[in-house]
Order: C-alpha cells, then sequence, then structure tokens
C-alpha cells in the first residue's frame, strides 16, 4: 500500500485549544518529539503504537490518549491500513502541570463517556459559531480528565444551584445575539466554568450553549416573519452567517429559514 498523509489542521477561536489537528497516515512514523501544549488524541480507524517515558503503549478506538507537554514521545501505524486520528493540542495551563506525572504513568483512558464527549467536541470546533458549545464542552472534558489522573473515578454527582442557574440564564437572555464566553460568565457570576455548565444543565435539561442557540432561533423566526431575508436574519439574530442560521434553525424548527414563513396566512391563500 502506497504511503498516505491527509491532514487539516487550524486554530479555532476556542480558549484553551492551541491546535486542532486531524490526519491520515499510513507508512509514516513520528521521532521523537516533544509539546508544550496538553496532546489530547483518539484514534478513529486503526491504530497507533508509541513510546511516552520508555514505556510502550497503544491507542485502539475505544479509548482517549492524553500525552502530557514536555515528555518524549514517538508515534507510528499499529496495523498495515495505518490510522486515521483527531488530535487537540491543549494550552498547558487547561490541566495543570501536577498532573503531568499522573498522565506519564496512565495516559491511555478507557472510558466511552469521554471519547464521546472528545468526539462531540471536535464536531463543535469545526463549525464556525458553536464556540460557546465547544468551549463548553472542553470545559467538562477537563474536569473528568482531571477526575481520571487524580483518582480514577467520576462518581460526584451534579450540585444543585438553582440560583447559579438562573444567574445564568438572566446573562444569556442579556446577550442573545452577541453572545459570550463561558470564561466571561464564570467571571460574571464568580463560578468555575464547569459548575456552572453542570448548575445549568441540572436545573433546565439543557446546556448552556442549547439554551443560547433555542433563544436566537425564536428571534429569528419573528424576524422571518416580520418578512425579513434569511440572510440579514443571521446576523441580526446573532448566528455566524446563513449556513450556521439554517443548520440550527432546520434542527430545531424541521424546515429551512426560507421556506419558513413566507408572509401569507393560510387562510388568505
Amino acid at each position: 500500500m502506497a504511503a498516505r498523509q491527509e491532514v487539516s489542521a487550524w486554530r479555532p477561536a476556542v480558549p484553551g485549544v492551541v491546535e486542532v489537528f486531524h490526519a491520515h497516515f499510513t507508512g509514516y512514523a513520528y521521532p521523537m518529539h516533544v509539546h508544550e501544549a496538553w496532546t489530547l488524541l483518539i484514534v478513529d480507524d486503526g491504530a497507533v503504537r508509541y513510546d511516552l517515558d520508555r514505556h510502550e503503549h497503544g491507542t485502539p478506538h475505544d479509548t482517549v490518549s492524553l500525552l502530557p507537554p514536555h515528555v518524549p514521545h514517538n508515534g507510528s501505524p499499529a496495523t498495515s491500513g495505518g490510522f486515521r486520528k483527531r488530535v487537540l493540542y491543549l494550552d498547558a495551563d487547561v490541566l495543570g502541570e501536577d498532573l503531568i506525572g499522573a498522565a506519564v504513568d496512565a495516559p491511555d483512558l478507557r472510558d466511552p463517556v469521554l471519547r464521546r464527549r472528545v468526539g462531540q467536541l471536535h464536531s463543535a470546533l469545526a463549525r464556525p459559531g458553536d464556540e460557546l458549545e465547544a468551549d463548553s464542552r472542553l470545559t467538562l472534558i477537563g474536569e473528568r480528565l482531571r477526575k481520571h489522573l487524580r483518582t480514577g473515578r467520576d462518581t460526584a454527582p451534579p450540585r444543585r444551584d438553582p440560583v447559579l442557574a438562573g444567574r445564568l440564564r438572566e446573562l444569556l437572555d442579556a446577550r442573545v445575539v452577541e453572545g459570550l464566553t463561558l470564561d466571561e460568565a464564570a467571571g460574571v457570576v464568580q463560578a468555575h466554568p464547569a459548575h456552572l455548565v453542570r448548575a445549568f444543565s441540572t436545573a433546565y435539561g439543557i446546556a448552556p450553549h442549547q439554551y443560547l442557540t433555542a433563544r436566537r432561533v425564536d428571534l429569528a423566526r419573528r424576524l422571518l416573519l416580520d418578512g425579513r431575508p434569511p440572510g440579514d436574519v443571521a446576523a441580526a439574530a446573532g448566528f455566524y452567517d446563513q449556513a450556521h442560521l439554517t443548520r440550527h434553525f432546520r434542527k430545531l424548527v424541521g424546515v429551512t429559514p426560507g421556506r419558513y414563513g413566507d408572509g401569507r396566512n393560510p387562510s388568505a391563500r
């Protein structure tokens, strides 16, 4: 089989994510190297074998691998078909240097929930306009990773905090069009971002980014019924562009903005 190298990389507008890197490699091996960032890796096809701190490891598709900063590692295909991987390089402050030792000892985490959440984060990072969703997902992923590295367990139930949840909802209601980052919200209400997301989700049964999107779709519906064209409505309702509006509008309403509300009452037709 001929060697293949397919790569896609970008820097998203999400705090804490230094780089997103997607690749499909066959017949290629990384030499020993280091990163300044944490490397959060999932493999979608094939498998990777690598050495970390002179110990051999592997990445079957059901694991999440977390390689700490400043620790040398390499990587090569573990199967003849190579591997397809998705990687997030996270700022060193996302997890902290105190967890480097624990990550060296146990870099491969078998956690289906974590694996699913990392995949969802990659999907959000690939969609311009969904930065609040990506920010929220990264916060919960970081929390779960810290629990793995410190205790290996995730047993704490969500703590109810309806007052905090209500304060965040008021912020979101006041910033439907402008939006806000999770760090901004956490600074205003003086709460840890992970606790803020969990408190809101526990109180309302919906994540903050889902709530904000629903409010924006409601605003878009009103503007469309006023006769404004979808292209204008997208910006006026806080969406990144018309494609961003269309994706969420169709998901929540069932039709595209262009087919919604043509200004005619069916009884008058």
